[in-house]
């Protein structure tokens, strides 16, 4: 035990006499804050010195709110004295050089991160991570397209985010909201698709026609193809002929594979005429035939 404290101590006396220069990024332990300034603990023979203005780029920081005594905090070394005998340091300066591996590896990964939305901008909406100021378009802030006008209702929210691009370069980072929206919205698909059963008539909207067939939107994030061999029983050439976008239609579960819908428009017109015919040959109240059940008898030669 001993010996270790003596190891601890005799690094401690190495630290306070290495060569700082400027430049580098050290660490150091937060151990005040005031409202212009924060003082880190380097392990050196004096203080290090963060000025707020060097802290962060990110307008919404808060110099009391998002740094607490006892933070361990990574600071590039821009003077190696501030008039005062202490190292004037940026956390800033060091974000970026940092921020730019950790984005890189985001990227790589293809992991989610929590980002809140700090402003609505032309085209999308700015979010900051790792310090760096980060754009996500219109096209990525929600499963759908995100109207100009409505892009202001997403600032304050925080969102499930993924690196798209992280060109240190030319300072350019790019996020996408909707990856991770999609991914929820496919589970949430399948979870309701898995209690759907095969003969299950319902109704839905034709939200797209395609020259194999017809997409169906069934509601709650469901939609199924009607292949265009099951849209009637004549032969069309494409969909078009006989339906529109925005028509409601009225469908039948044929199959469930891998998590799709397939469905019919024809069963049903098949199964109208089957009770179309069985109609025709129906007995009436007092057991006589109908004129059809008759006339289909005489046909028969009885």
């Amino acid at each position: 035990m001993a010996e270790e404290t003596m190891k601890d101590y005799t690094r401690e006396i190495e630290n306070s006499f290495r060569k700082i220069k400027e430049g580098d990024i050290i660490d150091g332990t937060v151990i005040g804050v005031t409202d212009s300034e924060v003082i880190l603990d380097i392990k050196y023979y004096t203080q290090g010195i963060i000025r707020a203005e060097e802290l962060s780029d990110d307008p919404k920081f808060s110099i009391h709110k998002d740094i607490n005594v006892g933070d361990e905090v990574s600071a590039t070394v821009i003077s190696t004295d501030d008039g005062e005998g202490n190292i004037l340091l940026s956390k800033r300066k060091a974000n970026e050089v940092l921020a730019w591996d950790k984005l890189k590896a985001f990227l790589e990964s293809e992991e989610y991160v929590d980002v809140k939305i700090s402003e609505a901008v032309k085209g999308g909406a700015v979010a900051f991570l790792e310090g760096i100021r980060g754009f996500i378009p219109a096209s990525k802030l929600d499963l759908s397209y995100v109207e100009e006008d409505n892009i202001k209702d997403y600032v304050g929210k925080t969102v499930k985010a993924r690196v798209i691009t992280a060109d240190e370069e030319n300072g350019k980072l790019v996020l996408s909201a909707k990856e991770y929206l999609k991914e929820q919205a496919d589970i949430k698909r399948k979870e309701m698709i898995s209690n759907v059963e095969v003969g299950l008539v319902t109704e839905g909207t034709v939200e797209s026609l395609q020259n194999y067939g017809a997409f169906v939107d069934l509601g709650n994030g469901m939609s199924g193809l009607v292949h265009i061999s099951q849209i009637c029983n004549n032969r069309i050439a494409h969909p078009s002929a006989v339906l529109k976008v925005g028509q409601k239609v009225k469908v039948k579960v044929i199959s469930i594979k891998d998590g799709k819908l397939s469905l019919s428009m024809k069963a049903l017109e098949e199964v109208a005429a089957t009770e179309i015919a069985e109609e025709k040959i129906e007995y009436t109240s007092d057991g006589d035939a109908t004129t059809s059940l008759a006339a289909l008898l005489k046909n028969a030669g009885f």
